[in-house]
């Protein structure tokens, strides 16, 4: 099949049908638990943010509580994420800014207006507090997958995320998540393509694409 033929809309049904609802790997109970997760997982783990969490939240339950604390104060919970002083200093100055949780943003535009805080991290944020989507998310499996299955030749993740929009109905705009968690399931770096739901349309999988889109690169989540 020539992928300019490939209704995307309906070729990525079967990652939207078995992704449907999956929950983010962050932990996340509420919009304030989203956005300070949101940010200190940027280059850490999920399963580490996941760890340090707990103990974060027991200290600082909320926004009121960390717009009273400073920087170093946090160090001693988040020393263990790459660019925690730059992650504290971020989370106490969006504390500071917003004062509470009924002060929250849900705005993409009022969203990545906070330090740390990129479209990605926003479109998670939103998608965490159960508001409609008004962007796609795009992260590193995202962009491997969707570079695979020949969606797009680009790298750049607000370049896809455009893309994405253009030509998927609103109502399909959480199948960013859903090829993030196909990329952590089975499209890994060494992917499982046998059993891929998707093989059949997948430029990767049929030979047209033989390089991983991610390694073209030689390198505000």
């Amino acid at each position: 099949m020539k992928q300019s033929a490939i209704n995307w809309a309906t070729a990525l049904t079967p990652l939207l049908k078995k992704y449907k609802n999956t929950p983010h790997p962050l932990e996340a109970t509420n919009t304030y638990q989203w956005i300070v997760m949101v940010v200190l997982s940027a280059q850490a783990t999920d399963n580490l943010v996941n760890q340090i969490a707990p103990e974060f939240f027991k200290k600082y339950p909320d926004m009121k509580a960390l717009s009273k604390a400073d920087p170093g104060s946090l160090f001693p919970i988040i020393s263990k994420v790459r660019n925690f002083a730059h992650k504290a200093a971020w989370l106490t100055g969006i504390a500071k800014q917003i004062k509470s949780d009924s002060n929250i943003p849900l705005e993409i535009a009022s969203l990545v207006a906070l330090p740390g805080i990129g479209r990605k991290s926003a479109n998670v944020i939103r998608r965490g507090a159960k508001a409609a989507p008004e962007g796609i998310i795009v992260d590193l499996h995202t962009i491997r997958v969707a570079g695979r299955l020949g969606i797009t030749d680009a790298t750049n993740a607000e370049k896809i995320e455009k893309q994405l929009m253009e030509m998927l109905p609103k109502a399909k705009w959480d199948a960013g998540m859903a090829l993030s968690f196909h990329g952590r399931e089975i499209c890994r770096p060494q992917p499982e393509c046998p059993i891929c739901p998707v093989k059949k349309v997948c430029e990767y999988y049929n030979g047209l694409k033989p390089n991983d889109p991610l390694k073209k690169k030689s390198g505000k989540k």
